[in-house]
Formats: C-alpha cells, structure tokens, sequence
C-alpha cells in the first residue's frame, strides 16, 4: 500500500508555544499572564471558534511571546517545535519565525534570538534524527526599517538550517513594494520565497509577492479565486499554495469552512498543500486540518493524497532531501 508524507510547510513556532512552557516561563521569570494554570489558560490562549478578523487573531499570539525574556527561551520554544512534530508524526516541518516579534517584550537582541533558534531546532534535529527547517519572517506590522534589522539578523547565520523568507503580519497597510529591496537581498542570498498574501487583501498582493519579491510560495492566498488568470499562472509556473483551513476560518478570511476554495485551487492544478498556521492558538494539528478537508470541504481520498505529495515538492529542500524523505515512508 502506498504511503503519503505528512508534512506542514506553514507553521509558525512562534505562534506555537506549548501551554505548559507559557506557565513554567512565566513562574520563572515572575511575569504575569491572565491565568497561571493550564485549564484557564487555554481559554485566553486558544480561539475558540473565531476572531473579528486577522489583526485580533495575531494578538492572540502575544501571551506566549509575552513570556519569552532570554535566549534560552528561544532556543526552548525552537527546541519544543521540533520535537511536538517528532511526536505528531511529521515527516518533515518548515518552520518560520519572526525574530523581531519574538524580541520585542523584553528588549532581546534580535540576531541573539535568530542564533537561539536556530540552535535550538538544530538541537533537536539531532536528538530525533530529524531535517526540520527554519524560514525567517520579516514582520511588515513594524515598517521597513524594522524588516531590514530582522533581514540583517537572519543573514547573519551560516547555518544551512535556515532556508526561506518570508513576509507576515498587516498585508494591507504594508504592501509588498515596500519590500522588494529585503527579498532581492534574500534571494541573493539563496533563500528560497513564501509570502503571506491574499489572506488579508486581494489577489493583486499576490501577484505582487510574485511579481516583485519573488515568491515560489504562497502563504493562505485565498483571494486568488477571485482572479481566474492568477489561478491560471500558479498552476502553470508551479508556485505552491499554503492553504490552512481552520486558520482562515478563524480570521474571518474565509466564513465558511464547507465553501473553501482549496477544491477549485485543486481542480485547476494549483499545487496546494495543507498546513496548521499556528496551532498554539488554534488548538489544531495537521491531522485535524486533514479531517477538514475530507469532511467539512467534502475532498476525495485522491485529492487528499494530491495535496500531500504537493507538500513534498514544495518543501526547500534539495532533492536528496526529498528523495530521502520518499525512501523513508
């Protein structure tokens, strides 16, 4: 019987911060935090069916950052990432990070915290015999000047753990023009590209993450249907889509979780894959996203099968990577 890899190219680890770890740092480092035991902190942490829209589910994530006061936090928060991956049975996981974002509530250095991270993941690769991988964020919500620090930070690391670039946070009022320079360096660099965008404005911010940062990845990019000729161009020039169901629902990007639009993305040879976001605030896996899509979006075994082979071809890996991970289901 053949079997499909199970493998999340969009999650974010900083929007994926264990319960339990959100306690223990902020008892370690006296801070406080709306509830100091798990049961009431989960109702503060996690959404529980949706948010008014994308900013408000962001500021979900700020307990967990809130907590984060050293290096060694990073490098544990990197380190626990991995290994709930190990354990949920991924055969492989791209994680992306915002090392401004994670820096800003205590002042951390910001190449401190990409150093950490990366150690962190590094760390825990070895331990498990893993081949996790880092994709950078530059967090457009702080403006070009901050972007270009966090860029500055990510490029410091000689680590071949650190793939991709990306862009994140409000897609609106910080379009894409405003970041050609970062991603010319970036890809200068050798970092491959995904971009968040269609998620909180319209399918011209996708074309923009195409046309001028050089995006091989889309992140959400539901407003692509509204665009037949976009739809058109990702099929034929093979730019991935991270589509993450539950997440969409949840910021109110998509209202109806039955009437997504992965089916048409699938139907019109976009290479789609499916992805969990953040499940620090969802509460969600990559299995649960899969369920979704067989029940709730109603997608055939074939379809499903078709999304997981996508998420193996889309990943940043060498081929020997890929083949390796083939070789090994």
């Amino acid at each position: 019987m053949q079997k499909f890899p199970l493998i999340d190219l969009h999650r974010h680890l900083d929007g994926n911060i264990r319960l339990d770890t959100i306690l223990d740092l902020a008892q370690q480092h006296s801070l406080h935090i709306p509830a100091y035991d798990k049961e009431n902190l989960a109702k503060y942490v996690y959404i529980e069916d949706k948010t008014t829209d994308l900013l408000a589910f962001l500021q979900k994530l700020d307990i967990g950052i809130s907590v984060i006061a050293s290096l060694d936090d990073c490098k544990r928060i990197a380190y626990e990432n991995v290994v709930d991956a190990v354990f949920e049975g991924l055969d492989h996981i791209e994680l992306r990070f915002s090392p401004y974002y994670m820096a800003q509530a205590h002042g951390l250095p910001i190449d401190g915290v990409v150093e950490a991270v990366v150690a962190g993941v590094n760390s825990a690769n070895k331990e498990h015999n893993y081949n996790a991988k880092l994709i950078g964020i530059l967090s457009r919500t702080y403006g070009v000047n901050a972007c270009h620090l966090e860029l500055q930070a990510l490029l410091g690391t000689s680590s071949p753990t650190l793939v991709g670039l990306d862009l994140a946070g409000d897609e609106r009022n910080y379009p894409a023009n405003l970041f050609v320079k970062h991603f010319s360096k970036a890809r200068d660099a050798g970092l491959q590209i995904t971009v968040h965008a269609g998620e909180a404005d319209g399918p011209n911010s996708i074309w923009d993450a195409i046309n001028l940062l050089g995006a091989n990845r889309i992140g959400h990019g539901v407003a692509a249907i509204e665009d037949s000729k976009l739809v058109e161009y990702m099929a034929k020039h093979n730019i991935g889509m991270e589509t993450c169901i539950l997440s969409n629902y949840q910021t109110g990007t998509w209202t109806n979780i039955s009437t997504h639009p992965v089916r048409q993305f699938l139907e019109q040879g976009v290479p789609v894959c499916l992805n969990t976001d953040d499940p620090g605030v969802s509460n969600n896996s990559l299995q649960s996203e899969y369920a979704l899509a067989q029940h709730k979006i109603k997608l055939s075994t074939k379809q499903i099968q078709t999304m997981k082979i996508n998420s193996l071809n889309q990943t940043f890996l060498t081929q020997a990577e890929k083949n390796a991970i083939k070789e090994s289901l």
